[in-house]
């Protein structure tokens, strides 16, 4: 039987009261060995604070610092992540955020994918990335 392990639960009516929503979700699940990431913002964990408004390299910085908090938690760490995806709201923007998250992820070498969309949740967010990671080190 499969285990799963729920990180950070929390209830969209609380992180996102200008909306009506009401769907119980978690930052992280560990399932079978991978640890599998909600895609992380300029958003402190814990106060639900957006940080970084109107910069992008700030938004990504901070959303790696989160990756790599939710990692931990979970027993797993950066230089564990596959894959990341990068969802950017403006293709002007990929330089800067793919240099802060290069910074994070020196000598990783995850496979990525990168998407510009329309817009995300909230308006002041300029980039969201998730990231799936393993646990215990695995092939480097």
């Amino acid at each position: 039987m499969t285990t799963h392990t729920r990180i950070r639960k929390f209830n969209t009516r609380d992180t996102y009261p200008e909306q009506n929503l009401d769907n119980d979700l978690c930052q992280a699940v560990v399932a079978g060995g991978v640890v599998y990431l909600r895609g992380q913002i300029g958003q402190d964990l814990d106060t639900r604070e957006s940080v970084g408004v109107g910069d992008v390299r700030a938004q990504t910085e901070k959303a790696m610092a989160n990756i790599d908090l939710l990692l931990r938690e979970a027993g797993s760490g950066l230089e564990d992540i596959v894959k990341v995806t990068v969802y950017l709201t403006d293709p002007r923007y990929r330089e800067e955020v793919y240099r802060e998250m290069g910074r994070w992820l020196k000598g990783v070498h995850p496979v990525s994918t990168g998407i510009v969309v329309q817009a995300l949740a909230r308006p002041e967010w300029l980039v969201e990335i998730d990231a799936t990671a393993v646990i215990s080190g695995g092939d480097k």
